[in-house]
């Protein structure tokens, strides 16, 4: 059986931490070098996180400030 990609997998554990409320809109997500620190992995895996949930909106990035939890209003609903 194929495992789950590390980056799929801590996006999914975004996500669900934002469905469980530990997590709400317009909490600050940490830097990548922190969330990388927390997960063990690289930070071009969580580089690849961002991306992932900046598709499908549950993030924003605002410049210089960091990275948001969006409303999840707004997502983007998966197929």
């Amino acid at each position: 059986m194929p495992t789950t990609p590390d980056y799929i997998r801590i996006a999914d554990d975004v996500i669900a931490s934002v469905r469980s409320k530990k997590l709400k809109s317009e909490d600050k997500l940490p830097s990548i070098a922190e969330m990388a620190a927390d997960y063990k992995v690289g930070t071009s895996t969580i580089q690849m996180v961002y991306v992932r949930l900046e598709a499908l909106r549950v993030i924003r990035r605002h410049q210089g400030k960091g990275v948001f939890i969006a409303d999840p209003k707004l997502w983007m609903r998966e197929p």
